[in-house]
């Protein structure tokens, strides 16, 4: 299955009664400040590139820690061995241990494995130009999808980047200075906020070695990456652990065992068994998307109160594992059930291939106008 498609390409949608942001045009409600974490860290100044080459070095950091998580980039044969716990307490699929393995050929493809203690089982291959997949169900767990997405494509790309809004933040993690890149596909930033917006994914890098830091694709999520002791692989250092944040308590630790070179792949493993053949083409894990929706009407004073809901489209367009990540506000639940009811099944063409991506539904409830 393709890793370079996991995780990227944010859209912005509007779908049955959502609203999305550029919809609003200058009318566009003012939202509640974002809520204060530990791991929110563009408190600070917050600062649009005021020039063509202060956009431009924004976006080679960008691309230069993307290429860190690069790993097929070294075109080396190679074996990736992961363990990661998920304690959703009951929110999504499949709580407790998990262990995953890749194994990259140049030329041959991508075979990996997966399983977790509660008796989830997959194989999947990218081969040929085509996706094969065999397991115990048809759907891919989300923290399954999740870990896969934040150990080998958690950064958009630059070219996506550069079609949007860019503005960054200085900050201190851990004793060290970070640059905060803060990315938008919203057309209406012309006035941006003095913090950091809803829809805006954040990026916090270690200018110095390029190194990602903590990824916060909306607020109330923060994943933190720690490279103490982890393997180095086609020169670039790999995190030893990754931390999922969400809510304000961790809901999934994923630890790299080990990145090794791979001498002579075996290449039988690249090959589809009857079985995947049969079942072709298998699930394909591609890009998230964040949808707006309005609860309540537009007015002059309008201010909203948003709580941003996490789960998984299905193949059918439907949103499972759906999760809020500001589980204290009381709109929770209500955002939640909304969510829920997203169908974009209208958009999917007859005979499609079989995908599943990411969802952050950004819901704003109106609090006063």
């Amino acid at each position: 299955m393709s890793n370079r498609n996991m995780l990227r390409g944010i859209l912005m949608l509007a779908v049955g009664g959502a609203l999305c942001s550029t919809a609003f045009g200058q009318n566009r409600p003012k939202s509640m400040a974002v809520p204060r974490d530990p791991l929110e860290l563009a408190t600070g100044t917050i600062q649009t590139p005021d020039s063509p080459a202060a956009r431009e070095g924004a976006l080679q950091l960008l691309s230069r820690t993307r290429q860190n998580f690069s790993l097929r980039g070294s075109r080396q044969a190679y074996e990736l061995k992961v363990r990661f716990t998920a304690d959703s307490h009951g929110e999504t699929n499949h709580d407790g241990a998990w262990q995953m393995e890749d194994q990259f050929a140049p030329g041959r493809g991508l075979r990996w494995t997966a399983k977790s203690e509660s008796g989830y089982v997959i194989t999947g291959l990218f081969a040929g130009g085509k996706v094969y997949a065999e397991g115990t169900a048809a759907a891919i767990p989300l923290r399954l999808h999740d870990a896969r997405a934040l150990l080998l494509d958690p950064v958009q790309s630059a070219n996506f980047a550069k079609a949007g809004t860019i503005r960054t933040a200085a900050a201190t993690f851990r004793g060290v200075q970070v640059t905060c890149l803060l990315l938008s596909r919203s057309r209406n930033m012309a006035n941006p906020g003095p913090s950091r917006d809803w829809e805006e994914t954040e990026e916090c890098i270690d200018p110095q070695s390029g190194l990602l830091q903590v990824h916060s694709e909306v607020p109330g999520r923060y994943v933190v990456y720690d490279y103490a002791n982890g393997p180095q692989f086609g020169g670039h250092p790999f995190p030893a652990t990754v931390t999922v944040n969400e809510g304000g308590r961790v809901v999934s630790k994923i630890s790299v065992e080990s990145v090794q070179a791979i001498a002579a792949p075996d290449p039988t493993l690249f090959v589809p068994t009857a079985a995947m053949k049969a079942d072709a083409p298998g699930m394909a894990m591609t890009s998230a998307s964040k949808i707006v929706r309005l609860m309540g009407s537009v007015g002059p004073s309008t201010i909203v109160r948003p709580v941003c809901v996490f789960g998984m489209m299905t193949p059918s367009g439907h949103l499972v594992e759906a999760h809020a990540l500001q589980p204290g506000d009381p709109n929770s639940q209500a955002a939640i059930e909304d969510a829920k009811k997203l169908d974009l099944s209208p958009s999917i063409p007859a005979g499609a291939p079989r995908q599943q991506h990411f969802v952050f539904v950004i819901e704003k409830f109106v609090v006063q106008d």
